[in-house]
């Protein structure tokens, strides 16, 4: 199964979530999971070699690769029965590369915030996504939210979102998530982000892969 994690916007929290979502499909349902780093600034990658600097074990495989490269690849992704490819993509839009990933999603995740950059760009990627794979689920996760976000602009938020996909459970603004690895989530983490990815896992992940 094909997962990526995209947004057209810079900074949108894709890299977060991909290794939140990475650790909890390794971790907490025993999944076989591969983490392609095909964003710019590959930040996943340089995670996981500290990680092998300090000997810690890793949970799934983490493959730096250029866009480029995904046609080759793609002929020995997901050839593993129970595999997870996630992949991490980059925040611009202008890279016909992208065109071969996202027709061989199966399933895509959108983080996004309520602003007003980020909810255009979440519009964009989204209407880009819709004209080339019309058949993988597109779910909106909302993250950073700031208690300062007003319920009326959330609310007509998700509703325009909702014409495009699902809108998951969201992540608030904490300074913790910072501290998430390539081997591990921190515990004080846990009461706000399990709900979410067993939202995730079991309405969509598990509906579209029942391996």
């Amino acid at each position: 199964m094909l997962i990526l994690i995209g947004n057209q916007k810079g900074g949108a929290g894709k890299s977060t979530l991909t290794l939140l979502l990475a650790n909890y499909l390794a971790g907490e349902r025993g999944r076989q999971v591969t983490v392609l780093d095909m964003d710019y600034q590959q930040s996943l990658s340089a995670k996981a070699e500290k990680a092998k600097i300090l000997e810690n074990d890793p949970l799934y495989e983490i493959v730096p690769a250029d866009l480029g490269h995904f046609p080759a690849m793609q002929r020995k992704l997901g050839k593993v029965r129970n595999e997870i490819v996630l992949v991490d993509l980059p925040g611009k839009m202008d890279d016909d590369g992208l065109i071969p990933v996202f027709a061989a999603a199966d399933m895509v995740l959108c983080p996004f915030s309520f602003d007003e950059f980020s909810v255009d760009s979440t519009l964009l990627f989204a209407m880009v996504l819709g004209k080339i794979n019309q058949w993988a689920p597109l779910i909106f996760v909302p993250n950073r939210i700031k208690n300062t976000v007003k319920y009326e602009t959330r609310t007509e938020i998700e509703k325009v979102l909702r014409a495009f996909g699902a809108v998951a459970n969201g992540l608030p603004d904490r300074i913790d998530f910072q501290r998430i690895n390539t081997f591990q989530t921190p515990i004080i983490l846990y009461p706000v982000v399990i709900p979410l990815l067993d939202q995730l896992y079991e309405q969509y992940i598990t509906k579209e892969d029942p391996s």
